[in-house]
């Protein structure tokens, strides 16, 4: 038990201590917003670059891993959502957003870094293969559902709406990193030492500045109002999620311990900030939106912990149909 408190404790830590911090100094979370930039434009790039640029090729043609994975996710988001319609009467806006707060990992911020400390660098690959098709999903989903309930706004063309899609998924810094990343390992080919020494820096201050930032954020969106449907959102992302992955990662082929782990874990983690940031870009469920990234933070303090520790002292079998 003590490994993992160890493993945890500095992580959540992190968050507690930019928690900490927005709460004394009092500052805009509008100041949030070069550092935010360099962690998403700049140093988890260099980390999905760094980790990718030297894996075997052979190792991400794993599609099974990436079914299992993401239509784990959007089993999740359908289960959400049919709750939520059927709960406010057929509201799709709104039942959109609650259902991205339970099927949403933190899957950018927490993701790589609670991985790669957990299980190795041998996780980055499976986390790189959720991270890009999950995301690849959720910006499918969010514009799409949106656009059938009459929110997106201006008002959009299918083409334009299909064009918007692409254009956000293909030009979306991690995934660009990562085809980057994937394109320099199929080709051998690795930067000149002064550049690999600049991506190293940087990619070792993705994880803290990520986790430290996560913290400000949740320190400068107070919870005002907590939804009936948040009791859905925390149990649903937090157990469901992660149940309903381990079965269809058994179920669907024999991937080494690591790989399935890392997609175990991945889906059990809390409501990513993005979620806030749809529902702001929407006018939807903005404040309760904000509330469920905190309380299913709060509350993974200690299910991600208890899976971890099941994890790392063989008490959750790395495959349920050997």
């Amino acid at each position: 038990m003590s490994n993992v408190v160890g493993l945890v404790l500095p992580f959540f830590g992190l968050i507690l201590l930019g928690f900490i911090t927005a709460k004394i100094t009092r500052q805009k979370l509008d100041a949030l917003g070069w550092m935010n930039t360099f962690i998403i434009y700049v140093a988890l790039p260099a980390l999905f670059f760094n980790l990718l640029s030297k894996t075997p090729v052979e190792q991400l043609a794993q599609w099974r891993f990436v079914v299992g994975a993401t239509f784990g996710t959007y089993i999740v988001f359908s289960l959400m959502f049919v709750i939520a319609v059927v709960r406010s009467r057929g509201d799709v806006a709104e039942s959109t957003i609650k259902g991205l707060a339970a099927a949403y990992g933190n899957i950018g911020y927490m993701g790589p870094g609670l991985a790669l400390l957990a299980f190795g660098e041998e996780a980055v690959v499976p986390v790189a293969l959720v991270f890009c098709f999950d995301n690849t999903l959720h910006f499918i989903i969010a514009p799409l559902m949106m656009a059938l309930s009459g929110r997106d706004e201006p008002h959009q063309s299918p083409a334009q709406l299909v064009f918007s899609v692409v254009k956000r998924v293909i030009l979306h810094p991690f995934i660009l990193a990562t085809i980057v990343g994937i394109s320099a390992a199929a080709l051998q080919v690795q930067p000149p030492a002064p550049i690999q020494t600049l991506l190293n820096y940087l990619a070792n201050a993705a994880a803290p500045c990520a986790l430290f930032a996560m913290g400000v954020t949740l320190a400068l969106r107070p919870v005002k109002r907590v939804p009936s449907d948040m009791v859905f959102i925390v149990a649903i992302k937090l157990l469901v999620h992660p149940l309903i992955v381990y079965v269809l990662l058994s179920w669907l082929g024999n991937f080494p311990p690591v790989w399935f782990y890392s997609g175990v874990l991945l889906a059990a983690l809390p409501t990513a900030t993005n979620v806030f940031v749809i529902a702001q870009q929407y006018g939807v469920w903005v404040e309760r939106a904000s509330a469920s990234v905190l309380i299913t933070t709060t509350a993974s303090v200690l299910t991600v912990t208890a899976l971890l520790y099941a994890m790392t002292n063989g008490l959750i079998p790395p495959d349920l149909f050997p």
